[in-house]
């Protein structure tokens, strides 16, 4: 057995710390070893995205990175948009505007959008689809999607300092 690794960062704004092997895959510490299980373990290559969360302000997919490479990071996973009960707009403009149907890649979808959203806080349609191109769906079709980030970018730009 490998030495292990004791590993601490932010996770959703709280300190956490796991011991880790050196191998250990921040989706599987996330889900095993933290109860973060909002990210989903999809394709386990980088295709897909479902397990897309936001590490030091910029998404990752967590099936290819190593938990050890996450001290003192700040990590925020799909668990950690919604504050004090209320959701995150982008989750809200995801249900109003269906941009879900099994909900697998849902997580994923929407860390990534929040990271486009801080990043270009009002994208076109293209930026939209460019911005999202690393995460896969199989059942939606993309539009309402695409739908759901321009209704979220509208409302995150009619709140002063929404996050």
């Amino acid at each position: 057995m490998a030495k292990l690794h004791n590993v601490a960062f932010k996770l959703n704004g709280k300190a956490v710390a796991a011991e880790v092997e050196p191998r250990e895959l921040l989706i599987y510490t996330l889900r095993e070893r933290l109860g973060a299980t909002g990210a989903h373990i999809g394709c386990e290559t980088s295709h897909c995205g479902a397990c897309t969360v936001d590490c030091n302000g910029m998404s990752v997919k967590s099936c290819t990175v190593l938990t050890v490479q996450c001290a003192g990071a700040d990590v925020l996973t799909v668990e950690g948009l919604e504050r004090g009960g209320a959701l995150h707009a982008l989750q809200q403009a995801f249900h109003e505007e269906h941009g879900l149907q099994c909900g697998y890649c849902t997580p994923g979808m929407l860390m990534r959008a929040y990271r486009l959203l801080q990043e270009n806080p009002s994208p076109s349609e293209a930026e939209i689809r460019y911005g999202m191109a690393g995460n896969l769906c199989r059942c939606t079709g993309y539009q309402n999607i695409v739908k759901a980030v321009q209704s979220a970018a509208r409302k995150l730009a009619a709140k002063p300092a929404a996050a």
